[in-house]
């Protein structure tokens, strides 16, 4: 694994739309926004539940990564 791997959330569960842990990325409200929009992490729609893998939010989030100039480049 690389440090650019992001594991912020657990690859192998399935987290809720009411799970905290989400709150991370956004709030409730803002995720129903993205859904809305088709924007945001992927997800399942299981009848009227949502659902997010974890590895999806993983990669979501590693896609989201701003990668800065290093210091000692800028000099």
């Amino acid at each position: 694994m690389s440090y650019t791997d992001v594991t912020v959330f657990d690859p192998k569960r399935i987290y809720d739309d009411y799970d905290q842990e989400l709150d991370l990325i956004a709030d409730r409200a803002r995720r129903a926004q993205w859904r809305h929009r088709n924007v945001g992490p992927s997800y399942l729609k299981m009848g009227r539940r949502v659902k997010y893998h974890g590895a999806d939010l993983n990669a979501w989030i590693e896609s989201h990564r701003v990668q800065t100039a290093h210091l000692s480049a800028r000099n």
